[in-house]
């Protein structure tokens, strides 16, 4: 069997094992995409990542005789606490070698380290929350991630299972080809257009790209966008004005501005819809390292990149039937064919959110990657 043994992590030289590690257990996938190193050690920088302020995490490493075998974290998020009245920990960043042993004992130490601060129920994978990459591949495992989106070794499914998790909820990944659209946005349903117009019709609603050179002023609409529009979803936290601001200056330099559209009525924002270039197609050939090639391989791939992430859509309630929501799909669809996209994956989104999921199959969006939210009660 050997000796396992779960450490906490407590110094610089642990957490870059913490952060390394997946290299050892992907090596030969030929679909995992390696995270930037620089940019996770920022993410675990208590410093630099807002998400500390508000909660509490630990990392954790499992060694099997002596040998780095494992990782998660464990960490108690009290905005979502307070925000939906409960007692929840999560854990995250789970990675284990093919041993059952290891796997459990992981899941155990993160179950006694939220139980431990009166946490009633876990949760996860959640790295570190719904904001961020979140959700376990359960289905799917004969393609690369898009950009933000989880990858895992499959026997992860049954090591979870089998330490007492269930499911909680299930996220959907949709696949969208240009060529079942001819590649040509007017192929689209009659229906989209019909709303689409109706919304370009009325003499209050604005439908504009993203203003590049209003940056600040752009991120603050966007932050009450989200937290209002997106705020009855399951699993929504709300994100502080910091958190927000964090994660779209990490974004700006990658947003094409004629992918992301500012819905106002009246002047005021309502709605907002943001697609992502698929970052993993340039980060796949980096290996995690910007210098000293990494910058010329992304600047090389990036040209190469064909495919895009629907990645949010949001309309403020009270605004929904105005078909705002209409012209944003019809103007990404058009903005991506115009420049020569052949996918579109719109992720994630919840198996209860049926509306969503009718008008993205309505588009012609089939289900290509399941992935799952697993829970234990602690009680």
């Amino acid at each position: 069997m050997g000796k396992v043994e779960i450490r906490p992590v407590k110094t610089h030289r642990e957490l870059e094992q913490f952060i390394l590690f997946p290299w050892k257990i992907y090596a030969r996938d030929p679909y995992w995409v390696p995270p930037l190193i620089s940019e996770r050690k920022a993410f675990f920088d208590p410093a630099r990542n807002p998400f500390f302020r508000h909660a509490e995490v630990q990392l954790f490493l499992a060694l099997k005789d002596g040998e780095l075998a494992g990782t998660i974290s464990a960490h108690i998020n009290y905005i979502h606490n307070d925000f939906h009245q409960e007692k929840a920990g999560f854990f995250g960043f789970f990675e284990s070698i093919e041993d059952f042993d290891v796997a459990q004992k992981l899941l155990d130490t993160a179950c006694q380290w939220v139980a431990e601060r009166g946490m009633e129920v876990i949760r996860g994978p959640m790295n570190f929350s719904t904001n961020e990459e979140c959700g376990l591949l359960v289905e799917g495992f004969d393609s690369r991630p898009v950009v933000m989106m989880t990858y895992n070794s499959r026997y992860y499914v049954d090591f979870i299972e089998r330490a007492g998790f269930t499911k909680a909820m299930d996220l959907y990944a949709y696949i969208l080809k240009a060529e079942d659209f001819k590649n040509n946005a007017e192929n689209l349903p009659g229906k989209v257009f019909k709303a689409a117009e109706a919304a370009l019709g009325h003499p209050k609603v604005k439908i504009r790209n993203l203003n590049l050179k209003d940056f600040d002023r752009e991120v603050e609409r966007g932050w009450k966008v989200y937290n209002s529009a997106w705020s009855r979803n399951w699993g929504f936290v709300p994100l502080t004005k910091e958190e927000f601001e964090h994660i779209a200056y990490g974004l700006k330099a990658f947003l094409d501005p004629d992918l992301v559209f500012v819905a106002e009525v009246d002047g005021e924002p309502v709605g907002l819809s943001v697609t992502l270039p698929d970052l993993n197609i340039p980060l796949h050939k980096m290996n995690g390292r910007l210098f000293p090639l990494g910058w010329l391989k992304f600047l090389w791939y990036r040209r190469k990149i064909d495919t895009a992430r629907f990645f949010m859509m949001g309309v403020v309630e009270g605004y929904r039937t105005m078909g705002i929501d209409a012209v944003f799909y019809l103007e990404t669809a058009r903005a991506l064919l115009r420049k020569g996209y052949k996918y579109c994956e719109a992720s994630w989104i919840l198996e209860n959110n049926t509306m969503m999921n009718r008008i993205i199959q309505r588009l012609g969006g089939r289900v290509y990657k399941l992935y799952r939210i697993y829970e234990k009660s602690l009680a």
